[in-house]
């Protein structure tokens, strides 16, 4: 509550305009916009979920400077922190000063107004273990007695005060000290010097040893070392000790600057010229994609998601590549256009509305669904090198949106009237912009798949950041769709058809145009100009589908440039003089006889209405149901009809007996049912019997005992260790037998099976070993890919050991 108030306290000294700021950078993680009171603002600002939507969006320099004042403890100075981060000179200072501004316009970090600074708690416990190091003395020594207090000091020589307060802040004082903690290592024995120096690097998880290290005692009554008897594991080192140790020398990281790139002049007519030329070739490529989609609607595979066969399906109709198509359905999923039908996807009633638009219109609408999509549409390959199909449905990736946005920061911080030489440049920079964002395995260079699908769009071109982009970056959804109407051509409603049977259409055709030429001809090429080629297969589509020659001939002169060449009028006559000179009717089978005035009784039969009988000719009808159907209907109205064979011959109803075919096995000799039960039973005695008692008595040794759920909580007992308590922190849905049998292998180094669900949706069976904890991620050797592999806790679905 100390911390909310005096939150509130530095809010309410604000000025309305820096207020306001505050506001503006966490509308999102505020809720409602508008709180009643300051303090009800402040308390929003404290809760965890508001510094986790915050988090991501940091620069590298926001997150290191607030990685060294979570290291440093609740409270600590300006100069405490600047001298952690080696800014002693101006201009690190400067940039320090500047890096805190804006952490405070988060609400993340502020001044109390004593020299100190303060942290969002929710922040402070964002790092496990900030630099390496572990919690502040005063924190480690919150259960010790006033006795343990006075041995301590006593071991140091420093003279104990009398109450326990006192001793606290006395040893805390000497710790706080680098010079006097040099001092006391200096004169400690070998063993204890070597444990100290290695524990200074970095903290220490998992089971504690049996017994003390060497030199460990001598650490533990002097304070450098801190038995924590709320937590299972080894002796923990004071952030204090361990910055002492590392020496004056060692500095947390700090990069207030974003890493160089090479740069070349570029013009914003360039920019301009390159970003409407690749937004016009991907929104005509868009337009074909979604329409051959509606044409004939994708399947989805049985895992989910649209597979590379439909994929390249679709592309090659489309005349598109794979990165395009897959950008055109994510999108254009995301947007509504498309939706799931059975196990198909289609476009929805918004799609038709949204061809109707003009293609700047319909660029806008696909180019805003990007900017926040949480996934990265052209990745086509998961950790394991596996193919990922389109629209897989995978849970939401807030470092792919980050890295999206890290792309447009970056771009945008470019100087004006400059590009990068080379796209790939601008990877570490996005990295340093938005160092939480996820980079995928597919990537040859750092972010190269968000760069490429930021120059499809027209975002990025040349190097630099577009209007587009400049738009797309503030959100701003009308200023965005003016760049679009200013860049894009309006769709062309003329075609130019020539005597070679083609149909020309340049720039990007209306929708009306496209529908008129895909229902008459062919699509061959798709782009900045689109071909369509006239044959009488594509002319008898047309006519399948119940239009008349006249009506297609005029649709296609009242869109011409010209006058319709005449080989293109030949062609539609001669199709549709031999369309439909032969009908094929369906039947599922004939009645044909010598009595036309039979036939036409049977078929004005009223009650033989059911088999829906048609006349063809005088002696014969055709009926929809089946034979057998047909012939029990005739014969229920009196009527004698008799069946025919595929050859013509009459059909023979003889009904034949059925016979077995395989002989009767002989009975057992000597053996009665009673002697059957005996015989089974004396089987599983022996099977059970077979098991070896030493084997299985090991087996039940070595498993942990069985404990209750940890529920630290709610009172109730806490993890038996840490890695436990990391493990069920990161992998939520697995229940505490799994987590304490993957924690049990990781503090071990045993061998452990897991059911592992990839980023594709495929469920994998896996064995590993040398596992290696890095939350959110674990790192092992895989034996089913027999190389290093690395695994989300999240998707582990289950655990089993190893047989043997």
């Amino acid at each position: 509550m100390k911390s909310r108030s005096t939150l509130a306290t530095w809010l309410g000294s604000l000025d309305a305009s820096r207020l306001a700021r505050v506001l503006g950078t966490r509308k999102d993680a505020v809720s409602p916009p508008e709180p009643r009171s300051v303090g009800e603002l402040a308390g929003r600002l404290q809760r965890p979920g508001s510094v986790a939507l915050v988090l991501p969006r940091l620069a590298l320099p926001h997150l290191q400077v607030a990685e060294a004042l979570a290291a440093l403890g609740a409270s600590a100075s300006r100069d405490a922190l600047a001298g952690l981060l080696g800014a002693a000179d101006e201009e690190p200072t400067r940039e320090l000063e500047a890096v805190l501004e804006a952490l405070a316009d988060h609400a993340l970090v502020w001044p109390d107004g004593t020299e100190k600074l303060r942290m969002a708690g929710p922040l402070r416990q964002a790092w496990d273990g900030p630099l390496g190091l572990d919690a502040p003395l005063e924190e480690l020594l919150a259960g010790t007695t006033s006795d343990e207090l006075r041995g301590m000091l006593a071991a140091l020589g420093v003279k104990p005060p009398g109450t326990k307060p006192q001793r606290l802040a006395t040893l805390v004082e000497h710790h706080s000290d680098p010079g006097q903690i040099a001092v006391v290592v200096a004169k400690a024995p070998a063993a204890a010097r070597e444990l100290l120096e290695r524990r200074a690097e970095f903290i220490m998880f998992g089971h504690s040893s049996p017994g003390l290290e060497p030199g460990a005692r001598w650490a533990l009554e002097r304070g450098l070392l801190i038995q924590d008897r709320h937590r299972y594991g080894p002796a923990r080192m004071p952030a204090e000790v361990a910055l002492a140790l590392r020496g004056p020398g060692w500095h947390a990281p700090f990069q207030p600057v974003p890493p160089s790139a090479g740069s070349a002049a570029v013009t914003p007519a360039e920019v301009d010229r390159e970003a409407s030329a690749a937004a016009a070739a991907f929104a005509a490529r868009a337009t074909s994609v979604l329409s051959v989609c509606s044409a004939a609607a994708p399947a989805r595979l049985k895992s989910g998601g649209i597979g590379a066969r439909e994929l390249a399906r679709i592309g090659k109709a489309a005349q598109a590549d794979d990165a395009v198509v897959r950008l055109t359905l994510e999108t254009a999923y995301a947007a509504g256009l498309l939706g799931r039908d059975g196990d198909r996807v289609a476009p929805t009633e918004a799609y038709d509305a949204w061809a109707e638009q003009e293609p700047p219109e319909q660029f806008a609408v696909l180019l805003q669904a990007w900017r926040n999509l949480p996934l990265t549409p052209t990745q086509v390959r998961d950790e394991d090198n596996k193919a990922l199909p389109a629209l897989a449905g995978a849970p939401p990736c807030n470092g792919c949106v980050q890295a999206r946005h890290g792309l447009l920061a970056a771009a945008a911080q470019l100087p004006a009237g400059e590009g990068v030489r080379v796209a790939s440049e601008l990877g570490p920079l996005i990295a340093w912009h938005r160092p939480l964002a996820d980079a995928l395995p597919q990537d040859g260079t750092p972010f190269a798949t968000v760069i490429r699908e930021a120059e499809l769009f027209g975002v990025l071109a040349r190097g630099a950041l577009s209007t587009l982009g400049i738009h797309l970056r503030t959100g701003d959804a009308e200023g965005l769709s003016a760049e679009c109407r200013r860049l894009l051509p309006p769709a062309t409603a003329a075609a130019r058809i020539g005597a070679d049977l083609t149909a020309v259409v340049t720039g990007t055709p209306s929708a009306r145009l496209a529908a008129l030429l895909d229902s008459v001809a062919d699509r061959e090429t798709s782009g900045t100009a689109s071909v369509w080629r006239f044959s009488a297969g594509s002319i008898r589509r047309a006519l399948d589908a119940g239009r008349v020659p006249e009506d297609i001939e005029a649709d296609l002169t009242a869109v011409a440039s010209g006058p319709l060449p005449q080989p293109l009028s030949y062609l539609i006559a001669d199709t549709a003089r031999g369309h439909g000179r032969v009908r094929i009717a369906p039947a599922a089978c004939v009645l044909h006889g010598d009595e036309p005035a039979l036939l036409a009784e049977l078929a004005a039969h009223r009650k033989l209405a059911k088999l829906g009988l048609r006349r063809l000719a005088p002696t014969v009808l055709i009926s929809r149901s089946p034979l057998d159907t047909t012939v029990a209907a005739l014969r229920a109205e009196g009527y004698a009809p008799v069946a025919e064979t595929a050859e013509g011959t009459v059909r023979v109803e003889k009904a034949r007996p059925r016979r077995g075919t395989a002989p009767v096995p002989p009975p057992r000799s000597g053996t009665s049912a009673k002697d059957s039960g005996r015989i089974t039973g004396t089987r599983a005695a022996k099977a059970s019997a077979a098991i070896d008692s030493n084997t299985l008595a090991a087996q039940l040794l070595a498993a942990p005992p069985t404990i209750s759920d940890p529920a630290p909580f709610d009172g109730g007992v806490p993890f038996a260790t840490d890695t436990e308590e990391i493990v069920a922190g990161w992998a939520k849905h697995l229940p505490y037998g799994d987590v304490r049998q993957l924690a049990h292998a990781i503090d071990t180094g045993r061998a452990i099976t897991v059911e592992y669900v990839a980023a594709s949706g495929n469920r994998t069976v896996r064995t590993l070993s040398r596992l290696m904890l890095d939350p959110p991620y674990l790192e092992a050797w895989c034996h089913l890919r027999d190389a290093e592999r690395v695994f989300t806790l999240s998707r582990v679905h289950s655990v089993m050991s190893v047989p043997g």
